[in-house]
């Protein structure tokens, strides 16, 4: 049994040497030392030894195994340390190339829009307010002065959920929230912008969901110079020191008496050129001194209490500022369009 536990090893040995491939190793590994292997169907004679032969033939049975394992052991880290090598080969950089350019992100245009109009009115000390985009019919119109079949409601064609259930057609509900919240104390001074829905048709100028920024102002003694001053300020900071207001009468179910505001062209400084159609003038809001009915349904009293407000569509203001011609490129997610405003 000596014989052929020595044959064995210099068999194994042999073998092992030549192997290529961690594969390969394995399966000699398994042939010479596993629970089936060659080692030990021989020591499965060793049950015919005598108790003298049996300690000996088991010592060189340890010699053989601790023999075969070790070369086994010092082939799989060679496997290991060429496997490594090669993929450091593979994987290897070039430090001497030029650096790949990260592609570079940015603010899309009616965000920028939205902060630069935020920053302005919240530095003359107004704040932020928001509300639901799925509004009642109560805080979309009634509580804003347009009671059920008021004629003003075929204004805004409206997308309705269910018979009281509609998306805002304006962000003003979030006004009367905002008044009843406040349960009657003044003063009031917030902006509300965010996404407002109309059954529209879409073209260059016009889209079934855009953005609006409306603000509130509700106070003792607030007066429409007040409006004007508001908007004066707010106009030249947005659109440069130069430029002037002008009010013209309108309408608005909720204000009285309401006004469409113009800003002088600041592309043409008020000479008339295409983009104020020879005017000298661009419509950019509608504002007015809030309706007494509408402060009242605010909880407000209007012989003590007085406001005004103000509404401006931001792809209006953004299409003016950046001289767009089309509404829909604010939406056509089309990285040409988009990429024109990093930096501005």
């Amino acid at each position: 049994m000596k014989e052929k536990l020595e044959a064995l090893k210099i068999e194994a040995l042999a073998k092992l040497q030549d192997v290529s491939n961690p594969q390969e190793l394995n399966d000699l590994r398994v042939k010479y030392l596993g629970k089936k292997g060659e080692l030990t169907e021989v020591l499965r004679g060793m049950g015919g030894l005598s108790a003298e032969e049996r300690p000996i033939i088991g010592q060189v049975a340890n010699l053989v195994r601790s023999a075969i394992e070790e070369i086994v052991e010092a082939k799989q880290e060679a496997f290991v340390q060429q496997e490594t090598l090669n993929r450091l080969q593979a994987e290897k950089v070039d430090v001497t190339l030029p650096g790949r350019r990260l592609a570079q992100g940015g603010i899309h245009p009616l965000s920028r829009v939205v902060q630069e109009i935020e920053d302005i009115f919240i530095g003359m000390g107004y704040r932020v307010a928001e509300g639901p985009e799925v509004e009642t019919d109560y805080y979309n119109f009634e509580a804003l002065n347009l009671p059920k079949n008021h004629p003003a409601r075929d204004m805004q064609d409206s997308f309705y959920l269910t018979d009281d259930l509609l998306m805002r057609t304006q962000t003003s509900p979030v006004q009367v929230r905002t008044m009843q919240a406040m349960k009657g104390e003044a003063p009031v001074k917030i902006i509300c912008p965010g996404k407002v829905f109309r059954r529209d048709d879409d073209d260059a100028t016009h889209s079934f969901q855009f953005h609006q920024i409306e603000g509130l102002v509700i106070g003792r003694d607030i007066r429409m110079s007040d409006l004007k001053g508001t908007l004066q300020q707010f106009v030249q900071e947005m659109f440069g020191a130069n430029t002037d207001i002008r009010l013209r009468p309108s309408f608005f179910p909720f204000t009285e008496p309401s006004v469409e505001v113009d800003v002088s062209c600041f592309k043409c400084g008020g000479n008339g050129c295409r983009l104020c159609k020879q005017t000298g003038w661009l419509e950019i809001l509608g504002a007015g001194m809030v309706h007494p009915n509408v402060l009242e349904m605010g909880g407000y009293d209007p012989a003590e209490y007085s406001g005004f407000a103000f509404g401006m569509g931001v792809e209006r203001i953004a299409m003016l500022k950046y001289g767009i011609d089309d509404i829909r490129h604010f939406y056509s997610n089309d990285m040409s369009f988009v990429k024109q405003f990093r930096g501005v």
